[in-house]
């Protein structure tokens, strides 16, 4: 897959830290945010589709739940 360049800021502390987890990982800097956002990316599109279900069920036991409150 291609590759494209990037710039943003970080605060100093998060940027060090990813430092030292890359040499401890023996990574790449590029390596672990190419992760970091495949992941954030990922449990952010999965989120809706949770809560469409969580809607879904509170829908269908509407009245235990109203029982269950009494």
């Amino acid at each position: 897959m291609a590759a494209i360049k990037v710039s943003s800021k970080v605060e100093e502390g998060v940027w060090e830290d990813l430092k030292e987890l890359a040499e401890e990982s023996h990574q790449s800097i590029s390596g672990l945010l190419t992760e970091a956002i495949r992941d954030y990316v990922r449990r952010r599109r999965v989120r809706p589709l949770v809560l469409e279900h969580l809607e879904a069920s509170i829908e269908t036991n509407r009245e235990l739940g109203r029982r269950l409150a009494q």
